[in-house]
């Protein structure tokens, strides 16, 4: 299991020095990641899926386009001042839904 938590911006957080560094890697991965789901979403079956992005979509090569069995639990809230950040899960987790897997 993965925990893909911690796509947000940097002025909401309010990280400073080391914090902020990691917080870029964390988000620099999820959009590797956002860019696999993308192109394997797309149907395309010549097109070119780079998962040599990030260490994650490396991990992840055989989950996402492999023989594997894979479940997203997209987590979202009611809360207004959250909407941004769940109306982008939402859409990342449709996009994710389109991916059909052959096992």
């Amino acid at each position: 299991m993965i925990d893909l938590a911690g796509s947000e911006r940097a002025s909401n957080t309010k990280n400073r020095g080391l914090r902020l560094k990691e917080g870029a890697a964390i988000n620099r991965s999820l959009l590797a990641l956002g860019n696999v789901i993308n192109s394997l979403s797309s149907g395309a079956k010549t097109k070119f899926i780079n998962y040599r992005d990030s260490k994650l979509t490396r991990l992840l090569k055989e989950s996402l386009g492999g023989s594997a069995k894979t479940c997203m639990i997209a987590h979202v809230t009611q809360a207004s001042g959250h909407f941004e950040e769940t109306y982008n899960t939402l859409v990342y987790a449709a996009r994710a839904n389109t991916i059909v897997l052959k096992v």
